[in-house]
């Protein structure tokens, strides 16, 4: 097949880019998909089919009163070729939905490639297109070219680094009558939330830390961190001595609880807590918040054990873990819109990792929204966006829109949904109010637009 003048170029030929392509060609309109591999390898990918599971070979948790289940749930029914091929070949996960990690993607790569009006093209992508409609789904491991050539468009400095994320918790979990509320000095707002430590309570975290167990590092990923020594994880800065952390992100300096008395009170000044874990709002509504300074690479069950020793959080519920790996992703709230369009260039569009989102289920959902918007933008029509009580909706609203300055990737989570109207305090029931209003929004504004979805739950709680 040789490519229109008119063809749509998708550039990266993972989760996002697979299902961008089909989306186009489901449209009715001709697609390059250009991938690299096998031309130029990567050091994660070990072959050249498209969407390879480079990470694990899960979905995530499939009930739909679960973050990823209610993504998983969406996608089916807005017709997603990745979940559909994910259903097709799953394996037995309990709770999750797993695939055979080969026959997918092998399953992926023969559709695309024997699709009439996508034209598989094994070629290194050095620049973003100029002259056609663009969506680049290049992921964690763009290739250098063009990673510096999205650094001169962006004119911004591109965001590739080895990148050591703090964790992030649901404010509803957070203990107030512990955490206060308080900015150093009492400078501003009272911003952060402020969990307290006592001596005790400090030096047993601190032991707690030295001593627990990290996860691994793949080789390109160890050969990258030792160069970030300005950003250390908060494990090895414990290892590096008793205070190290207390003059570090858990300074007390500065912090007193207004509850003690007024800030001015020398009575109050003398209840300054021995060590301060500070955790800053992430969203706009309050819902999320981050650990400041807890970038980290302890396996996941280590951080829920350890972290929540810390007073105020003893029953917290995490939304990202804190991470350690090499990420390139662009600053999304600078660049794109909720519809996943480049502010400066409308034929310009970009999902998966790039863009700041985690996980396949969510790659699978950004190349939904780009590929789906591509061809409104080649037939002059207006971009869509989900509602933001859909967990599509609310996940790209929060990378479009997040603190640039402090911006990091996000994954599915309930946390990023706007808040129901009544409180829940039973999580598996507020969750299930969640996914119920998504799904009921999710087909009102599909009948509004005109679209026509699949079945509904097919997996249900």
């Amino acid at each position: 097949m040789t490519a229109s003048p008119s063809s749509i170029h998708v550039v990266g030929g993972g989760l996002a880019g697979t299902e961008a392509a089909w989306q186009l060609a489901q449209a009715g309109l001709p697609v390059v998909l250009h991938e690299m591999r096998p031309v130029k390898t990567s050091p994660a990918h070990h072959s050249e089919h498209l969407a390879e599971l480079v990470c694990s070979n899960s979905f995530g948790a499939q009930a739909s009163d679960r973050a990823s289940g209610l993504l998983h749930e969406e996608l089916r029914q807005l017709g997603s070729i990745i979940i559909q091929t994910a259903n097709q070949h799953a394996v037995p996960a309990g709770g999750a939905l797993a695939v055979d990690r080969a026959v997918f993607s092998q399953t992926l790569t023969e559709t695309l490639a024997t699709h009439p009006l996508i034209e598989l093209r094994r070629e290194e992508v050095p620049r973003i297109p100029a002259d056609c409609i663009t969506v680049l789904t290049t992921g964690p491991l763009t290739s250098e070219a063009l990673a510096a050539d999205l650094e001169r468009f962006t004119g911004q400095a591109y965001m590739s680094f080895f990148d050591a994320a703090s964790p992030i918790v649901i404010g509803e979990s957070i203990d107030h009558e512990t955490a206060f509320r308080a900015s150093r000095y009492d400078r501003g707002e009272a911003a952060y939330l402020n969990c307290p430590m006592n001596q005790a309570q400090y030096l047993q975290f601190w032991q707690a830390l030295c001593t627990a167990e990290q996860a691994e590092l793949k080789d390109f990923e160890r050969e990258t961190a030792k160069f970030f020594e300005a950003c250390l994880p908060i494990e090895e800065m414990a290892r590096r001595g008793e205070d190290t952390m207390r003059y570090g992100p858990l300074k007390p300096v500065g912090l007193f609880d207004k509850r003690l008395g007024a800030f001015d009170d020398p009575a109050n000044r003398g209840q300054k807590p021995y060590a301060v874990v500070q955790l800053r709002q992430e969203d706009k509504a309050g819902q999320l918040w981050n650990m400041v300074g807890f970038q980290t690479n302890l396996r996941w069950g280590e951080q829920k054990r350890v972290f929540r020793m810390i007073p105020g959080l003893e029953k917290a519920e995490f939304v990202r873990m804190g991470v350690m790996h090499r990420n390139t992703f662009i600053n999304s709230p600078e660049l794109l819109s909720a519809g996943l369009q480049f502010k400066t260039r409308p034929t310009l569009l970009a999902a998966g990792q790039l863009v700041g989102t985690e996980g396949y289920t969510a790659a699978a959902a950004g190349g939904w929204l780009a590929g789906t918007n591509a061809a409104r933008v080649a037939r002059g029509l207006p971009l869509l966006t989900l509602p933001v009580t859909t967990m599509m909706g609310a996940l790209f609203d929060f990378i479009s829109s997040a603190d640039a300055k402090s911006f990091q990737p996000m994954p599915p989570n309930f946390g990023i949904l706007p808040a129901l109207p009544q409180r829940i305090r039973n999580k598996r029931e507020r969750y299930g109010h969640y996914r119920d209003r998504a799904l009921a929004d999710l087909q009102t504004w599909a009948t509004a637009q005109q679209l026509e979805l699949t079945s509904a739950l097919a997996v249900s709680a």
